[in-house]
């Protein structure tokens, strides 16, 4: 018994089908396969930082606030670190490094103190209601992205996904 051929479903159209269809007109020597999958890409990321903002707004914070909170969260305990540290792993000049823990230390979120094995240095920690405000904010944005990814692909898909997305980056990355 021999199998049918896979055939692809027809797909609903979106704005770079028409980018394509464009450039097809204009340019038919071009490969545009590229164009497809990071138009895209750059689609989905504007799109969906969209919705984490949001998300995190209802909590008094931005995405950058977001960033600079989750990053001493993911330190685990006692959640601090050098806004060197903060930095170098946000990749943020000194300078919007220092805008941003301004704000979050005034709205209680974290307090920078010196750093007990160097004079020189401070250290950023997260307060209760900071650590607090991450945990719920996290849960937040992790629905948000759950929703979009439940919408459109499931549990096997979405990891084919993260798997070839991994290897784009490392790719891309090198």
């Amino acid at each position: 018994m021999s199998e049918r051929p896979q055939q692809r479903t027809e797909r609903p159209r979106d704005p770079v089908d028409a980018i394509i269809d464009q450039w097809a007109e204009v340019r038919p020597d071009l490969d545009t396969a590229a164009m497809e999958v990071f138009g895209r890409i750059n689609r989905l990321s504007r799109a969906i930082s969209d919705r984490m903002e949001k998300a995190y707004a209802r909590f008094g914070i931005a995405r950058g606030e977001f960033d600079v909170l989750a990053t001493l969260r993911r330190s685990g305990e006692p959640y601090a670190l050098s806004p060197r540290q903060l930095s170098a792993t946000l990749m943020l000049t000194t300078g919007g490094m220092t805008g941003r823990l301004d704000k979050l230390e005034r709205a209680g979120l974290l307090y920078r103190s010196p750093d007990p094995h160097d004079r020189r240095a401070l250290r950023v920690t997260l307060t209760d209601e900071g650590l607090r405000l991450v945990d719920e904010a996290v849960g937040a944005g992790l629905a948000v992205q759950t929703e979009a990814l439940s919408a459109a692909l499931d549990a096997g898909r979405t990891g084919q996904l993260a798997d070839l997305l991994r290897d784009l980056l490392a790719a891309t990355e090198r």
